[in-house]
């Protein structure tokens, strides 16, 4: 082929560049090639009030097997047309009418789930069927099967959905199957995760396990633990006393792509503000407070969801005087650092409440 020089129309370049789908990059070099951490997400905050009565209206007339998508999806005002909540975060609430059952599947993505309100409720995962309370934590590896219900007699359980769709999804990755039976708990020996990985001895496993054997987290337990780390005295400047809930067969993640975390801040307590990679969502367990995001204030109470996009400055503070503030999350630390992209720092003293 000929090497010999052409007349350059930078005009048209790019115009007649983009019918043979191809575009020069350093035309897009402040949008794809960010010189720190851009992310589409936003800081939002969704009130729990606000939309707990629309949750409640979808359980009228969302019917079938529909019921199992039947969740109220929390959308960033960054994004509105990819279901995320921050970065490649899901989240939504989903409402179960008493004596109502959901029928049991299975799919690529991951789901952690934390209990808002409502006794009577259960989850079933790989055999393992567990009551669900206020305040507990159930995790759903990926491919299990699984399915849900509400056995009381009258009250609505509602709870949050916490899963990594949209990162699936990006991928090209996700599967969504029915199970042939509508049930798995009928072919699938009985199992009690809880009794078998929920104590201090665990059983002698050499085995690699991609995802927590252990399904659900129990508020009690985990409460108990955050505020006996508090009298030990463990303390970050950043957020407060926090602890991970894990794997207990790795002591790592409870899966291998999103982690969860529950903090407590002391009465009137106020952290340091820092910054890292991988976004966060946040569910108020208890208590009332102010997280600041890049220089923003979002008050939140018991209930309320807010998220911090990759790479923003914040900092929490908990307003109440006299009770505790605790705060579980779920994030995108163990993606990061499985592909070496975490980094974290505090926030110079002259940002710290700019």
């Amino acid at each position: 082929m000929s090497t010999a020089s052409v007349a350059a129309d930078p005009e048209t370049f790019a115009q007649r560049l983009s019918q043979f789908y191809a575009a020069g990059r350093w035309s897009s070099v402040n949008d794809d090639l960010p010189w720190s951490p851009a992310p589409r997400s936003l800081p939002c905050l969704w009130r729990y009030r606000n939309l707990r009565p629309f949750a409640i209206e979808a359980a009228e007339f969302v019917k079938g097997d529909s019921a199992a998508l039947r969740v109220i999806t929390h959308l960033n005002p960054g994004h509105r047309a990819y279901e995320a909540a921050c970065g490649h975060l899901y989240s939504g609430l989903q409402a179960l009418k008493p004596h109502e059952s959901m029928t049991c599947h299975r799919h690529a993505a991951s789901a952690i789930r934390f209990v808002h309100e409502g006794s009577g409720g259960w989850t079933a995962v790989n055999g393992d069927r567990v009551r669900v309370d206020p305040g507990d934590v159930i995790v759903t590896p990926s491919r299990l099967w699984h399915e849900h219900g509400n056995d009381a007699e009258d009250g609505l359980v509602i709870w949050q959905d916490c899963t990594n769709d949209p990162l699936v999804n990006t991928l090209g990755a996700n599967f969504f199957e029915l199970h042939p039976d509508e049930t798995h708990l009928k072919s699938t020996p009985n199992t009690d995760s809880l009794s078998l990985w929920g104590g201090i001895l665990l059983p002698e496993t050499r085995r690699n396990r991609d995802a927590s054997p252990l399904y659900a987290y129990p508020w009690d337990k985990c409460h108990d633990a955050l505020v006996t780390a508090a009298r030990a005295g463990n303390h970050s400047p950043y957020d407060g006393v926090i602890l991970d809930y894990t794997n207990p067969a790795t002591g790592g993640p409870v899966t291998r792509t999103v982690g969860c975390k529950l903090q407590l801040l002391r009465a009137g307590e106020g952290t340091l503000a820092h910054r890292h990679t991988g976004s966060v969502v946040y569910i108020v367990a208890r208590g009332r407070g102010t997280t600041n995001i890049n220089g923003t204030d979002f008050e939140w109470s018991a209930g309320d969801t807010f998220c911090v996009p990759s790479w923003a400055r914040h900092s929490h503070t908990n307003q109440d005087p006299s009770e505790d503030a605790v705060l579980f999350s779920y994030n995108e630390f163990p993606l990061m650092e499985a592909l070496g992209l975490y980094a974290e720092e505090s926030v110079p003293e002259h940002e710290q409440h700019g």
